[in-house]
């Protein structure tokens, strides 16, 4: 075996290795001071939206047109997808110069941000905080890749888009042109 495979051999061996190497460790909290009152709890994060009926056709075509637009004017060959509250397609579009593999991918986005009522940044970033939040990669209907962005109505989920063809950045620079459209 070459020393470049077995390096790489090793290296993988030990990231798999079981251990606490990428365990994260709770903060040491300081006691309080005597006669201090206890530090509060953290404050719970917000509820997500609830969901609220479909986005109806005309108002996807809109949310892709915008989207359209803000790739096209970067030259970003994109594949943008809308769907309803429960990940089902409503709207599509594809590019011309967009590769095939992003129409699955724009739709995933789309479906992810919609079902887990959340951008999916939120799992990239989720991801990259901490590697113990690998277990996000094995839940049904995640992907951790900018570019889903739900899209909430008078506070309700009545959909999603999904960006994919270029960068994270691009794809969710291209999605939120598509959330603008429904302000």
């Amino acid at each position: 075996m070459s020393k470049k495979l077995m390096s790489a051999l090793a290296l993988m061996a030990s990231l798999l290795a079981p251990g606490s190497t990428f365990a994260q460790q709770p903060a040491a909290t300081p006691a309080p001071a005597p006669g201090a009152a206890p530090a509060a709890a953290p404050a719970a994060p917000p509820p997500p939206p609830a969901y609220g009926a479909p986005i109806s056709l005309d108002n996807a075509m809109k949310v892709v047109a915008a989207a359209q637009a803000e790739a096209q004017k970067n030259n970003w060959g994109m594949c943008i997808a809308v769907v309803g509250p429960s990940g089902d397609l409503i709207y599509f579009r594809k590019l011309d110069t967009c590769q095939y593999a992003s129409i699955a991918i724009a739709q995933h986005k789309a479906r992810t941000a919609a079902t887990f009522r959340r951008p999916t940044k939120v799992f990239q970033d989720g991801l990259a905080a901490n590697p113990a939040n690998i277990y996000l990669l094995t839940l049904d209907g995640i992907i951790a890749s900018e570019g889903g962005i739900p899209l909430i109505v008078d506070g309700k989920l009545i959909g999603a888009v999904g960006s994919s063809g270029g960068t994270g950045q691009q794809d969710g620079l291209t999605s939120t042109a598509g959330v603008a459209a429904l302000k």
